[in-house]
């Protein structure tokens, strides 16, 4: 399996140049250079196998030779079986004769990002570990993906990892979670400003010379292509349950950087049987202003009770118009330099009809969300954490418009004990930490804060790397 960058003029990878390299030379994204395909009899082969089996046999193709098939079994089985607390790893709950959740908060640090990123930190161990190299990995949070992104790699050999948060802009639980992990091979920066100006830090820093032609970077945001492979299988073994592939069914998912979202594109290209993919926003809205009217337009972040999803410029958005667009890069490149510089841009007419043909979406205000909230304690004692809610809440919104025969998952990001106090204001019960990381409150905390200013990130990860010059 080949890679090709979304900009078009950076060198195709294999598997693992992808996986170590995150973000190609060119400032694209990695996506494959085709999508395999399942047949109706290999989809239905998978009915009843356990998580880690199913994980093997979706991602072996975008795997190729960078691993055996043994090779790929074993690290499965030890993420999948080891690093989660419930048996299914991802079990759906029923709300109603319609509506479930996927829940995917059964790991270490109780978001979605564990499923991929528990993977990814085997997978840098045994590639680096191949090339006898080290890895310095930069990294932008809004909350989920830094906390789950060092527990991946913390006491590893042959990584470190510089995370990037928005000072005073997730939560409590997501900030513990980060900081209270005190291993020399990670260092915590609370940058002033926004998601997105940490993750324009981030992005930059792979383009930039000084940083890029010292450090071997690496990265663990959803730019870096085996995280969303990773994210594939959960549609699959959820869609599985469901009747799968003798059934359609549909997705609500909560997003801000489009990661989650477009795995789903991936499996439905695969061969899954995707009704429909509700992109669910909150008022930080600009996904569902480039679906329905094509308006991809930054604007200001607007805080909110759903910060991780508190973004305006969606990474993983590139991926989207590359493909649905026809994979011309050139174009693609063209187009998104220009969104650089003016933070603005329009769809084109292909880009925007291909999207259509799957993805719907819808922007959930904070009373909507409240009110998601109460409706799944209300119609199963279910609690859910906001960004749940964003998506609840736009399931309910579009259900009209989806056949009554469909299931629709929405996708649950959270444990809502990570947003404790948004969830007392809805429902009046205020959920608790699971044991597993009951004295978080308890632990020390160590991160730097530094200015909201490129060169000021840049140059303390340069003081601060273990090692410069290639490794």
């Amino acid at each position: 399996m080949q890679y090709v960058s979304t900009r078009g003029s950076a060198p195709a990878l294999d598997f693992e140049g992808v996986t170590l390299a995150g973000l190609a030379s060119d400032g694209g994204l990695y996506v494959p250079a085709e999508w395999p395909r399942f047949s109706e009899a290999e989809i239905r082969a998978l009915r009843g196998l356990p998580y880690w089996q199913v994980a093997v046999t979706v991602m072996r193709p975008f795997i190729g030779d960078a691993l055996t098939e043994a090779q790929l079994a074993a690290i499965c089985r030890q993420v999948y079986g080891e690093a989660f607390a419930h048996a299914a790893v991802v079990p759906l709950v029923q709300l109603d004769e319609r509506n479930w959740l996927l829940e995917l908060f059964h790991g270490p640090t109780l978001a979605f990002k564990d499923i991929a990123l528990q993977l990814l930190g085997r997978l840098f161990e045994t590639f680096l570990e191949r090339r006898d190299e080290r890895l310095t990995i930069v990294g932008a949070t809004s909350g989920d993906t830094g906390s789950a992104a060092i527990h991946a790699v913390a006491g590893g050999k042959r990584t470190e990892i510089f995370m990037l948060h928005p000072k005073g802009r997730v939560s409590d639980v997501q900030r513990r979670q980060m900081t209270t992990v005190l291993s020399p091979n990670v260092q915590n920066l609370a940058i002033e400003g926004s998601f997105d100006d940490a993750q324009a830090h981030v992005k930059r820093m792979f383009t930039d010379p000084d940083v890029a032609g010292v450090l071997n970077l690496g990265a663990v945001n959803s730019i870096n292509w085996a995280r969303l492979m990773a994210q594939v299988v959960y549609y699959f073994t959820s869609a599985l349950q469901l009747g799968a592939p003798d059934r359609p069914v549909a997705y609500a998912v909560p997003t801000g950087n489009f990661g989650d979202v477009f795995a789903g594109y991936v499996a439905a290209k695969m061969g899954l049987p995707i009704e429909r993919l509700i992109v669910a926003t909150n008022v930080n809205d600009i996904l569902h202003r480039a679906l329905s009217r094509g308006d991809y337009s930054a604007g200001g972040v607007t805080p909110t009770i759903t910060p991780s999803m508190d973004i305006q410029v969606s990474s993983n958005f590139e991926r989207l118009l590359f493909d649905a667009g026809g994979r011309d890069g050139a174009a693609l490149a063209e187009q998104m330099l220009a969104f650089e510089a003016s933070k603005a841009m329009q769809l084109t007419n292909a880009q925007a009809e291909g999207a259509s043909r799957l993805f719907a979406s819808h922007a959930v205000n904070p009373i909507e969300t409240a009110r998601a909230v109460q409706a799944a304690y209300q119609a199963s004692q279910e609690i859910i954490d906001p960004h749940t809610a964003v998506g609840l809440g736009a399931a309910h919104a579009l259900a009209g418009a989806i056949d009554p025969a469909v299931p629709i998952v929405t996708l649950a990001t959270a444990h809502p004990a990570k947003f404790p106090d948004a969830v007392e204001r809805a429902i009046g019960l205020r959920p608790a930490l699971p044991a597993r990381v009951g004295d978080l409150f308890g632990r020390e905390e160590s991160y730097v804060e530094l200015a909201g200013d490129y060169a000021v990130t840049r140059d303390h990860v340069l003081a601060h790397a273990a090692a410069s010059g290639p490794r």
